[in-house]
C-alpha cells in the first residue's frame, strides 16, 4: 500500500481528522479545506534551505532555494486540521504539490500542538530526502543568497517565498537567526 492508503486506512479506522504539519509555504499559503489552524512543534527535524527547487520557485535551468525538514532539532510551525471527509482530496493535492520529483517523503509523526495545554497529534510531514538529487543541505551561504534571489518558476519568485515564510515565522515568534540573517543578504543585492 502507498503512504496514501496507510493514511487513509488508519483514519478511517480511528476516525479521526487528517492533520498536516506546515513549515514553509504550507503555513501561510496552503490551498486546501482545513478547520483549524495552530502553531505546533515537531521533534526530530529543522526548518533549512536544503531544496533546489525546480518546479515551483525556479527551474532546472535556473533554480530556486526552499526550505525542507531536514534531520535533527526541532521545528516549529503550524499544523492544519482537515476533516476526515476531506482527507482523500486533500492528500491528494497535497500529491500533487509537495511531491513533483521525490525529493520529499510523506511522514506521520507525532507534533505538539499549543493550545492552552500542550496536546499531542499523529500528523502528515513532507521530510527531505537527502539522497536526492535536488537535495541541497550541502550548500554554502553565498550560494543559498544566490539561488534565492535568482529564482524565478511557475508559482514566483524564490525571494518571495522566503519573505513570506519568514514573515509567518515572526508571527509565531520562531527567532532563527540564519534564515533571518539569509533573507537580510539577499535583499542587500
Amino acid at each position: 500500500m502507498s503512504w496514501r492508503q496507510n493514511a487513509l486506512a488508519d483514519l478511517n479506522a480511528n476516525k479521526s481528522d487528517l492533520w498536516v504539519f506546515g513549515y514553509g509555504s504550507l503555513m501561510w499559503k496552503p490551498d486546501f479545506a482545513h478547520s483549524e489552524m495552530r502553531e505546533a512543534r515537531l521533534f526530530g527535524f529543522h526548518r533549512a534551505p536544503c531544496i533546489f527547487s525546480w518546479h515551483h520557485r525556479g527551474t532546472e535551468d535556473n533554480p530556486g532555494l526552499v526550505m525542507g525538514l531536514d534531520a535533527g532539532g526541532s521545528c516549529k510551525g503550524r499544523v492544519l486540521q482537515v476533516k476526515l471527509s476531506d482527507a482523500a482530496a486533500v492528500m491528494d493535492y497535497l500529491h500533487e504539490r509537495e511531491m513533483i520529483s521525490g525529493v520529499y517523503k510523506p511522514i506521520l509523526r507525532t507534533v505538539h500542538v499549543a493550545s492552552g495545554r500542550v496536546k499531542k497529534r499523529t500528523a502528515l510531514c513532507f521530510v527531505a530526502v537527502r539522497d536526492h538529487v535536488q537535495y541541497a543541505g550541502s550548500l554554502g551561504f553565498d550560494d543559498q543568497v544566490k539561488l534565492i534571489r535568482n529564482g524565478i518558476g511557475p508559482s514566483g519568485k524564490c525571494i518571495d517565498y522566503f519573505a513570506e515564510t519568514i514573515a509567518h515565522m515572526d508571527e509565531l515568534g520562531i527567532a532563527d537567526g540564519p534564515l533571518h540573517k539569509l533573507l537580510d543578504a539577499v535583499r542587500a543585492l
